[in-house]
């Protein structure tokens, strides 16, 4: 089983942790949309970030002294955003890390695909940018099929804890025979289930927390998880969507 998760737009580096292992598998693609910012001016990169000047500088200046291979920080320690918070993979224990290594993997517009312990650098790129690279009009048609064939290589389940923008990268190219579960956390208002941004951020990074802790195998695993008040529903749920309700207590 493969679970998938999303980046965070927050990054640092953290030479200072147990080191990265591998380089990522498409460093190939990832030098080549490096060169394409590169050759970008200021203006056009700021745009393209939808961002201030401030993170715009900062992310130009990443950019000028980029070294895709030297003094790099494992994935899973470099994202800051919420769902990495919750997540807390800095007090996983040796058999959490080895479960994520196994099964975690983390999109990116940037890198393609990433195990949590190979070694990367700070960037900002948002798979849903509209950055042309060669005859590619997008980060969607840049990377095409080939995160999805590069999963499969490896199992045919896929456990969906990424949001749309990243986790149709996947879904959009898998075969019928895939098994590709998304994982829905909401609540219930008005009869219908909403899904409120951040408290999905924060139980994303808990379930993976919660899978590496019990080393699951199976999708069905997932259904007992019963943090931040979230509870598997099986009547809202079928063979393709797991829901998860939240009932705060009174």
């Amino acid at each position: 089983m493969n679970l998938i998760i999303s980046p965070a737009k927050k990054m640092n580096e953290d030479w200072d942790s147990p080191g990265w292992k591998e380089l990522p598998q498409f460093l190939p693609q990832t030098q080549q949309l490096c060169a394409v910012l590169r050759g970008m001016s200021y203006d056009q990169l700021k745009r393209l970030w939808k961002c201030n000047d401030q993170i715009a500088a900062q992310n130009v200046e990443r950019l000028r002294g980029m070294d895709l291979r030297r003094r790099l920080t494992p994935a899973l320690l470099a994202y800051e955003g919420i769902q990495y918070r919750y997540m807390a993979p800095r007090v996983f224990s040796q058999g959490e890390w080895d479960y994520v290594q196994e099964h975690l993997k983390i999109l990116s517009g940037f890198y393609g695909l990433l195990r949590p312990l190979d070694g990367v650098t700070p960037y900002r790129l948002e798979m849903q940018a509209k950055l042309r690279v060669g005859e590619t009009a997008d980060l969607y048609s840049f990377w095409g099929d080939r995160l999805a064939r590069a999963l499969l290589q490896e199992d045919s389940c896929i456990l969906n804890l990424a949001s749309k923008e990243y986790s149709v990268c996947i879904s959009r190219h898998l075969p019928p025979s895939a098994r590709f579960i998304t994982v829905v956390f909401g609540e219930e208002i008005g009869g219908k289930v909403v899904e409120k941004g951040t408290m999905c951020k924060m139980a994303r990074g808990e379930m993976v927390r919660f899978l590496a802790e019990i080393q699951a195998n199976t999708p069905e695993q997932a259904q007992a998880f019963d943090r931040l008040d979230y509870r598997f529903d099986p009547t809202r749920s079928d063979a393709r969507t797991f829901v998860f309700l939240r009932h705060p207590a009174k």
